[in-house]
């Protein structure tokens, strides 16, 4: 099963994080089919500039993971409402998402949280 490792809604209490993330440039296409190139990281010979910009990526990245994962919890719990007439079952949302049903009833608890508290909204 793949399973983010954070508990759905694991925050430290200091409300929703919103980090503003590096900007994620897009790769030209011959550069994606080479498997050494990620973000130009490669042609950085400075350290500090190096670990600067792969800093960025990396908070942007746990940025985009955390917001996509709150857009799952949205949507499982979009699919999981018994007031829908083609609501899912856990069982089927845990299988199209590819995680256990004890995750799948968190995610669909923390996405009804988000919706009630219109946290997902910007």
């Amino acid at each position: 099963m793949c399973e983010p490792k954070q508990a759905p809604g694991a925050r430290d209490g200091s409300g929703p994080r919103r980090l503003k993330p590096a900007q994620l440039l897009f790769e030209p296409p011959e550069a994606v089919t080479d498997p050494e190139h990620f973000f130009d990281l490669e042609s950085i010979e400075d350290p500090r500039e190096l670990l600067a910009r792969s800093t960025e990526l990396a908070l942007a990245f746990r940025a985009a993971a955390d917001r996509a994962t709150e857009y799952q919890a949205v949507a499982a719990a979009q699919l999981a409402d018994p007031r829908r007439f083609d609501r899912l079952p856990t069982a089927v949302i845990a299988e199209r998402a590819e995680w256990s049903e004890d995750y799948t009833r968190k995610m669909v608890e923390f996405g009804r949280g988000l919706l009630r508290d219109g946290s997902v909204v910007e």
